[in-house]
């Protein structure tokens, strides 16, 4: 279950018809689990997003990274916070796969473009976090194909959250964890601007567990099971007109959200996110660009619009992070290894 189908919330924005990364127009995402047990246990798998319906490596969006522990790979993520530009799928695996990732990336972008290689190149997005408690990553990555076919599963729809996907392997505080996402809408001046997010969790450990404010974490402390540390990476997409380095703020306010849900950005945790903003397209062969953005902040007599663009992220970072708790399920690999669905039955008294 959602955290709001207990019939709670988070913050004070309402939601998208989704209430997922997809309620941003134009925005969609497919997912490839993996889950084999011979001749090696995989517990692993592919989240795709694709910030346009269009070609990518025609036409960038603007985008904006933020590093809040940097034990993790961004590849692509010096090139976006060199142009402030993002032209290609952003692809979430695991860290044994990250090469498989690049490889197959490539192929897509070569494949829309028939221009990479010649007028271009293709330098793709692609994120890890190490499922290595759960997945063998003594045996091989995962095939390109597979990539290929979380890249033709893409879908503006509902997105399937836990242990799936990227997420299939990853730990949360210690219990399963993966996918989640969550969205928001802020209105200014009669138009209404979608904020989502998408996050692989695999971070945390039990006893730092925060759920709606309430320490529950500690109570649970001394039942640690995996003895381990992973990542999060972090995704923001929305249609409000920002620019990159605006972008660039508004994908750090996720390390906020992550924090209301416990996490210490731990030693051995790399925390990185990316944030897009799909009201403006740039294709490469366009010289002259009609740029609109938002000013605000110091000069704003108002609540600036990206006060509460700020909320909105922390906000739904935090929902996506407890959808993706609540909704992983219990899953057995590698060596007998397992992570235990998190229970919110003894917790009653968090979701009233």
């Amino acid at each position: 279950m959602r955290l709001r189908e207990f019939g709670t919330a988070v913050g004070y924005l309402p939601t998208g018809r989704y209430n997922a990364i997809t309620d941003v127009p134009g925005v969609s995402v497919g997912q490839v689990s993996v889950i084999e047990d011979n001749p090696t246990v995989r517990r692993s798998g592919v989240t795709v997003i694709f910030p346009h319906q269009g070609n990518l490596a025609w036409e960038r969006v603007y985008a904006g990274t933020a590093v809040l522990n940097g034990y993790g790979v961004m590849i692509g993520r010096t090139t976006i916070d060199e142009w402030g530009l993002l032209g290609s799928p952003i692809v979430l695996t695991g860290t044994r796969s990250l090469s498989s990732g690049i490889e197959a990336a490539t192929q897509y972008l070569t494949r829309i473009d028939p221009k990479i290689g010649e007028f271009d190149l293709a330098i793709p997005v692609v994120a890890e976090c190490d499922d290595g408690y759960l997945n063998d990553n003594r045996g091989p990555a995962l095939s390109i194909e597979a990539f290929s076919q979380a890249f033709s599963a893409m879908s503006s729809g509902p997105v399937v959250e836990g242990s799936v996907g990227a997420g299939t392997g990853m730990q949360l505080f210690e219990f399963k964890g993966g996918i989640g996402t969550a969205s928001r809408v802020v209105e200014e001046r009669g138009r209404a601007f979608t904020l989502g997010v998408l996050v692989n969790t695999n971070f945390g450990r039990r006893h730092q567990l925060i759920v709606r404010g309430r320490p529950i974490g500690l109570a649970l402390e001394g039942t640690s099971r995996t003895g381990r540390e992973g990542s999060c990476i972090g995704v923001v997409a929305t249609d409000a007109p920002l620019l990159p380095h605006q972008l660039s703020r508004l994908a750090k306010r996720m390390g906020l959200g992550l924090a209301r849900t416990g996490s210490a950005a731990n030693d051995s945790s790399g925390e990185i996110f990316l944030a897009f903003s799909t009201a403006m397209r740039f294709p490469r062969n366009q010289s002259d660009h009609e740029v609109g953005y938002i000013i605000d902040g110091q000069t704003s007599e108002r609540i600036p619009l990206i006060n509460r663009l700020f909320d909105a992220a922390i906000e739904a970072t935090e929902e996506a992070v407890l959808n993706a708790l609540l909704e992983a399920t219990t899953v057995v690999g590698r060596d007998g290894h397992s992570l235990v669905a998190f229970d919110p039955n003894e917790f009653p008294y968090v979701f009233d």
